[in-house]
């Protein structure tokens, strides 16, 4: 028997976690979440916003799904789901679009927001100039995360409410001076300048569906 308290339990243990599909390596996410035990939704409409338990936001270009946002009629229920804690998790261009502040991007780009951040668009360089690199990040167990970066965005500086989990220490021919911020969390909302979803090592993803639960 099928009982309300056991479909609550069942909704908890497999969260639905929508995937933003405007544009991005979308698929990619959802494959990964299924395997980490999370269930997926691709958004494209406010509708599609109705019950889901988290969103990510894929890797792309970020001006066009700035862009796609706004004609799809979906940056304003976006923005007030962040506002109202949903949890949300953004990669490469999906860190730029849950940044409150650009620096390199369009003047009519918007974003998301939620992150007291500044985010450098582009800031490793142009996709000819794609690396890896490990990144030690002391939330999650293991070995360093090896980290894929494309057309990468990096962070110039955070605000008070922010924690820094990950910087680039081990390619300085790349990444410009040491330390370079690539991995942020503020409250629900996290966000990797580098592509997990692209490497085999599920753990920032475990991460945020462990975050996700913990948000009930």
């Amino acid at each position: 028997m099928v009982t309300a308290a056991s479909t609550a339990d069942s909704s908890a243990a497999q969260p639905l976690i929508g995937v933003l599909a405007l544009q991005g390596d979308v698929r990619e996410h959802q494959k990964v979440l299924s395997a980490c035990g999370a269930r997926t939704r691709r958004v494209r409409t406010a509708g599609d916003l109705a019950d889901i338990d988290a969103l990510v936001i894929p890797g792309g270009e970020s001006t066009t799904m700035s862009k796609l946002a706004v004609d799809f009629g979906v940056i304003e229920p976006l923005r007030t789901a962040r506002a109202a804690g949903l949890p949300m998790y953004g990669s490469c261009a999906g860190m730029i679009m849950l940044a409150d502040r650009l620096e390199g991007g369009r003047p009519d780009q918007q974003t998301i927001g939620g992150i007291d951040m500044v985010v450098r668009r582009n800031a490793f360089g142009r996709q000819i100039d794609s690396f890896e690199a490990d990144i030690a990040m002391d939330q999650l167990d293991g070995p360093p995360v090896k980290a894929v970066f494309i057309r990468a965005p990096w962070v110039d500086s955070v605000g008070p409410g922010v924690d820094v989990l990950g910087r680039v220490e081990s390619d300085p021919e790349h990444a410009g001076p040491a330390g370079r911020i690539v991995a942020v969390r503020q409250g629900s909302l996290l966000a990797t300048s580098f592509h997990p979803e692209l490497t085999g090592d599920h753990r920032i993803h475990e991460y945020f569906v462990a975050m996700v639960r913990d948000a009930g």
